[in-house]
C-alpha cells in the first residue's frame, strides 16, 4: 500500500553563478495537485522576476485545484517563464543548469512509499534530484495531517540529503483578518529561506519587560 504526502509548495533555488555580485536567484516554483493554492500565488505574487530568474511549472492536476481555489485563476507575473511539466528540455532538467532555488505548490507526485522512502517518483522527481544533487536549495512546503511513519520517513531522507521542509502552518499572532493574510504568515517564511526580503508577515517581538 502506497501513502502520499499533499503538499503544497516545492521551491528550487540557489545563487546564480551568472551574477555572483548581485542578490539575482534562479527559482523554480513547481506546483502539484495538493489543495493550498492560494499559497502558491502568494508566493508568485512576491517573486520579482525583473530581479530573480523565475520558473514556474503545474502538474496536471494542479490546473484543477487552482480552477476550485482560486476563480480568476492562477495569475502568473509578467516576466515568470512556464514550462511543461513533461519537457526535459527545460534548463533545470539537468545539472549543467540547476536552478538556485526549487520550491512547491504540492508534495503529492514521488513522495511516497510503502516500507521505504521512494523519491524518484512523480512528475517533479528529476528536478527534485537534480536540486539535491547539485548541492541547491529545495522547499517543500507540505500540506498533509496527519503524517504517517511512512511520511516522517520520507521526510527525514529529504532533510538528510538537504531539503527544508516548511510545513503550510500559518501564525494567529499576527492578528490577520483575511485568509491571504493567514496564507503570507507561510508564504513569508519561505521567503526567508530564499533569502528575499520582505514585509508580508509580522515578526514576533521580544516581550517587553
Amino acid at each position: 500500500m502506497t501513502q502520499k504526502t499533499s503538499a503544497i509548495l516545492l521551491v528550487l533555488a540557489a545563487a546564480s553563478q551568472a551574477s555572483p555580485s548581485f542578490a539575482t536567484l534562479k527559482i523554480l516554483v513547481a506546483i502539484t495537485g495538493a489543495t493550498g493554492a492560494i499559497y502558491a500565488q502568494r508566493l508568485l505574487d512576491n517573486l520579482n522576476p525583473r530581479e530573480h530568474d523565475v520558473r514556474l511549472v503545474l502538474s496536471n492536476y494542479a490546473q484543477q485545484v487552482i480552477s476550485m481555489e482560486l476563480p480568476g485563476g492562477l495569475v502568473v507575473p509578467d516576466g515568470v517563464q512556464t514550462h511543461n511539466v513533461k519537457s526535459m528540455n527545460a534548463p533545470f532538467a539537468s545539472g549543467s543548469n540547476p536552478p538556485d532555488a526549487d520550491g512547491g505548490d504540492s508534495l503529492h507526485d514521488g513522495h511516497d512509499g510503502p516500507h521505504r522512502p521512494r523519491l524518484q517518483r512523480g512528475r517533479f522527481a528529476p528536478r527534485r534530484d537534480v536540486v539535491l544533487k547539485e548541492r541547491k536549495k529545495l522547499i517543500l512546503v507540505p500540506r498533509e495531517t496527519p503524517l504517517s511513519l511512512v511520511h516522517v520517513k520520507n521526510m527525514e531522507l529529504l532533510l538528510l540529503a538537504g531539503a527544508t521542509i516548511l510545513p503550510a502552518n500559518p501564525s494567529f499572532y499576527s492578528g490577520a483578518k483575511t485568509v491571504t493574510q493567514i496564507a503570507d504568515t507561510v508564504v513569508a517564511r519561505v521567503l526567508d529561506h530564499l533569502g528575499i526580503k520582505n514585509e508580508l508577515a509580522p515578526r514576533w517581538n521580544k516581550e517587553q519587560e
